[in-house]
């Protein structure tokens, strides 16, 4: 850039040949750049792949349940839906549940059509006609006294709520336990190339690129469909939270030169 810069100054005071002298210069040199590279050997590499799972024991679970009404009009099946929901609160202040852990997560609410009468072809259809409503409330409930899991489910079922979706268990601080995994994947993928270094002759001289990828694995919950058909009456059914196993992936590329 150095020459350019002076041989353009050179031609503020030589005439228009010295530009077309330039520019050749530069056409050249980029050629010979571009040649080079094209000429340099790619270097040899390996590529290594290693995941890393740890299980922890969840120390968090948010409950999802709710109520559908159906009514004629729409202010009884919001004052029906109103009625339960307000049961539901009541039991969920009773188990020392904060207000800001318990989440509207889901509120619709659809009319209802009469179903349309049989008409020739060539009769006009009819304007739907409205015979209900159905009110369709759904709640999120974060528990994290997880000994409680059995009565917070009893309670809400026994306020009245008609339809329970199920659990789903979590960890209140993943990073941590993401962070391990992560590690442990690294560790690992280093394991194997040092391992195929080793076997084929040659060294691992640097890494040249690494990825990292990861994703939690949760346990399902088995127990979301059982669940109505328990009878509050019976007690606090069994809850098992088990263990969540959180993984990571990483992948290395490494130079490799004869050993």
């Amino acid at each position: 850039m150095k020459i350019a810069a002076e041989t353009v100054g050179f031609h503020n005071r030589g005439g228009p040949m010295v530009v077309v002298a330039v520019l050749a210069l530069l056409a050249a040199w980029t050629g010979v750049v571009q040649a080079h590279d094209e000429l340099r050997p790619e270097l040899p590499t390996i590529t290594v792949s290693a995941t890393g799972s740890l299980t922890f024991a969840p120390d968090q679970v948010f409950i999802t349940f709710g109520m559908d009404t159906a009514a004629r009009s729409l202010a009884d099946a919001q004052r029906q839906n109103n009625a339960v929901m307000t049961k539901v609160m009541e039991r969920l202040r009773d188990q020392n549940i904060e207000k800001e852990r318990i989440q509207t997560s889901s509120f619709t609410v659809s009319p209802q059509y009469k179903p349309p009468p049989k008409r020739p072809s060539d009769v006009p259809p009819a304007p739907p006609e409205i015979i209900g409503y159905l009110m369709s409330n759904t709640v999120t409930v974060d528990v994290r006294n997880l000994e409680k899991i059995g009565r917070v489910i009893e309670d809400v079922l026994a306020a009245g709520v008609n339809h329970f979706q199920g659990l789903h268990w979590a960890l209140r601080d993943e990073q941590p336990a993401r962070m391990k995994a992560l590690k442990s994947a690294a560790a690992r993928a280093h394991e194997k190339a040092v391992a195929m270094s080793e076997t084929l002759g040659v060294k691992l001289v640097r890494v040249l690129s690494v990825n990292e990828g990861g994703h939690v694995v949760r346990p399902a919950s088995h127990m979301a469909r059982s669940m109505m058909a328990m009878d509050a009456g019976e007690g606090a059914p069994p809850i098992s939270p088990g263990e969540m196993k959180i993984e990571a992936t990483v992948t290395l590329v490494y130079e490799i030169a004869p050993n």
